[in-house]
């Protein structure tokens, strides 16, 4: 899957693919570790190269995909939280 289009929009990056299909309550947590941790290490590498263009060149245009960036790792960070949040606790059965 490809992490930007040609402008450096990025991709989102919330399903998981085919091949993660967990069928226990273990097995959903663990790929959804993987696959978190997978996710946030490509989002941070695909903003190697604006950051350099932006930081080392003063291209101005790569400051705004990295200010894109940066809030698209804010997001994907709250949701990480609120997800820890619900498998730490999760709903009491009624």
């Amino acid at each position: 899957m490809p992490l930007s289009d040609p402008r450096g929009n990025l991709a989102r990056m919330d399903t998981m693919t085919n091949d993660e299909t967990p069928t226990t309550t273990e097995n959903l947590e663990a790929a959804s570790l993987t696959g978190r941790y997978q996710e946030l290490t490509r989002l941070v590498a695909s903003m190697e190269q604006d950051f350099h263009k932006f930081f080392n060149q003063g291209n101005k245009a790569a400051g705004t995909r990295v200010r894109q960036a940066m809030q698209e790792l804010k997001n994907f960070a709250q949701n990480v939280r609120a997800e820890v949040l619900t498998l730490r606790n999760p709903p009491k059965p009624e």
